[in-house]
């Protein structure tokens, strides 16, 4: 059964860092595209990064480029989202997901087949 849980969220002053993980069960990350998304209370599910399936292609939204990184690990059959310089905008439930598809690096729900519980991320200012 496909599984993604993530972790790492928590809460952190403003300026700090944190680091999701975003682990998978019962199928190859690397077959997939993935995709984290962030929620904001009162607001919609809006994409933060992407990660394509063979190109390594990486897509980050404006809002976010330059102090988010998302990056694979293989091995661990995780991926990560590295968030630097928090600002208290960014707080959110952050989500992971895949799709399967080749030509894909998903920004947007529809292109997402599954997905994680999320986790919390609380920036104080």
């Amino acid at each position: 059964q496909l599984q993604l849980v993530e972790s790492g969220g928590g809460l952190v002053q403003s300026g700090g860092s944190l680091r999701l993980s975003c682990a998978a069960s019962g199928f190859t990350l690397d077959r997939y595209a993935i995709g984290w998304f962030r929620q904001a209370p009162g607001k919609g599910r809006e994409g933060v990064s992407c990660i394509s399936r063979r190109s390594g292609i990486t897509i980050y939204a404006d809002s976010v480029k330059g102090r988010f990184t998302i990056s694979r690990d293989s091995a661990k059959n995780t991926v990560y989202l590295q968030m630097n310089s928090l600002k208290p905008e960014d707080t959110a439930i952050y989500y992971c997901g895949v799709t399967l598809s080749l030509f894909v690096c998903p920004t947007v729900v529809s292109e997402i087949e599954s997905w994680g519980q999320g986790t919390q991320v609380t920036v104080s200012s």
